[in-house]
């Protein structure tokens, strides 16, 4: 019997996500429909395949998602994480199965009981982090769980990077996933909890306050605090854990130089400016009580900045006389305009997603540190390693819902071993694989 998958949002992560569902179409007997706004993204994605279709589909037209979510066996959403729960209410109410990449929401959640009451199973947070992550992490947290280890520590880091021969600039980062996700990162208190106490870096310091660690053979990395490393005692089922940390990588040198921007207020995103015909130069000087002073000189008395930071300020054009091109923008909007044109990846770049887990726990009275590190590079500019990482455990999870392995029904999050276990397994066929080190 044929079943009919319905694909919403055809964007960056979805390219290896369709690809897989249509290589795996012919022995699973799938349908694959693939909707989005932009109708040629959707053929570009889906080529000449007969198992595969293209619409054009608007997630606010009530009564197309209705109609096609109702010819669904099972759907997809691949939208933006704010638009989730318009589909999720017609799955619950139509009994349809759904999976997302994104994090639970309060919306979601609320639907919970009724997707039970219907066996709807609405399996969220399975991409790359959330996602990955989870999978990974909850892999080793039961397995020294089994063999009757108690954990002491669990940090947890996680980066979309530049493959290395690629690294090309002095920031040694480009725009691997959405550019205003990336300016505003951080921003709130970050809270953890180390030794048994809770700990909380408000944004204007947390890119001073840093983690150094090497994954693998890919050399060394820096990571700042994530907002909400606590949520995840109970997601993970370590509620007494005395240290939990999750973290975000960047290469060494990225976070000093963008702690400037951070204490000057440029990615400040609560106020807008007039910078209608203002140029970059300008646009920077206007954050500066220079006027006694040279642009330089000023950051270096004021801020404390370095030769090495000053050069990455000044390789990103801030002191030229271009023109923004904006009317009126907040400052981290003129920020991540600039940015995208430094930051851009070119066409024969490739990215690259790396993931370290560390544990530390204690094992019939002896202490040990198990790493668990995972690094994918990407193909190209469609099949890249974010589009990989993100879309494939939604792939192959929502192949194991409709071949009944993945089972149940309510909102859930991929930290079983009923849907870990299959979901890595198969994932290993495409290099997702992490390697496991003591560290002694």
């Amino acid at each position: 019997m044929t079943q009919k998958i319905f694909i919403i949002g055809a964007g960056r992560s979805s390219s290896s996500l369709i690809k897989y569902l249509i290589d795996e179409s012919i022995d699973n007997n799938f349908e694959i429909k693939v909707g989005d706004i932009d109708l040629s993204l959707v053929e570009s994605k889906i080529g000449a395949n007969e198992r595969a279709s293209a619409i054009s589909f608007d997630v606010f037209n009530d009564a197309q998602r209705i109609v096609e979510i109702q010819n669904a066996d099972i759907v997809i959403s691949m939208l933006p994480a704010t638009l989730h729960f318009k589909v999720a209410q017609d799955c619950v109410k139509y009994k349809k199965n759904l999976v997302t990449a994104s994090y639970v929401s309060d919306e979601i959640r609320s639907l919970d009981v009724e997707a039970k009451k219907n066996g709807v199973l609405l399996l969220n947070e399975i991409g790359l982090d959330p996602g990955l992550d989870h999978m990974s992490a909850m892999k080793v947290i039961d397995d020294i769980k089994a063999k009757g280890g108690e954990l002491k520590s669990f940090k947890s880091y996680c980066g979309g990077l530049v493959a290395p021969e690629f690294d090309t600039n002095p920031w040694k980062y480009k725009f691997t996933w959405n550019p205003r996700n990336v300016v505003l990162a951080g921003q709130g208190t970050a809270k953890y909890v180390e030794g048994g106490k809770y700990k909380y870096i408000p944004y204007g310091q947390l890119f001073k306050r840093t983690d150094v660690l090497s994954v693998l053979d890919y050399g060394e990395f820096e990571a700042y605090a994530n907002r909400d490393s606590l949520s995840y005692r109970e997601i993970y089922h370590l509620d007494d854990i005395p240290t939990l940390f999750r973290g975000t990588l960047r290469r060494p040198g990225y976070v000093e130089a963008w702690d400037l921007f951070v204490q000057m207020g440029m990615t400040d995103d609560s106020f807008e400016m007039n910078v209608s015909g203002m140029t970059y130069n300008e646009f920077f000087h206007s954050f500066l009580d220079d006027t006694k002073f040279s642009a330089k000189d000023y950051l270096k008395s004021h801020f404390g900045v370095s030769d090495i930071v000053l050069f990455k300020v000044e390789w990103l054009g801030f002191f030229k006389e271009t023109e923004i091109g904006l009317e009126m923008a907040t400052p981290a909007q003129v920020l991540q305009k600039l940015l995208e044109t430094k930051w851009l990846l070119e066409e024969e770049d490739k990215d690259m997603i790396v993931m370290q887990h560390q544990f530390i726990y204690e094992l019939e009275g002896a202490k040990h540190e198990l790493h668990s590190s995972f690094v994918t590079l990407g193909e190209d500019q469609t099949y890249t390693g974010m589009a990989k990482t993100v879309g494939l455990p939604v792939g192959v999870a929502t192949k194991l819902i409709l071949n009944g392995v993945i089972k149940g029904a309510g909102v859930k999050v991929p930290v079983s071993k009923d849907i870990y276990n299959p979901v890595l397994a198969e994932l290993e066929q495409f290099g997702i694989e992490f390697i496991e080190e003591e560290i002694r």
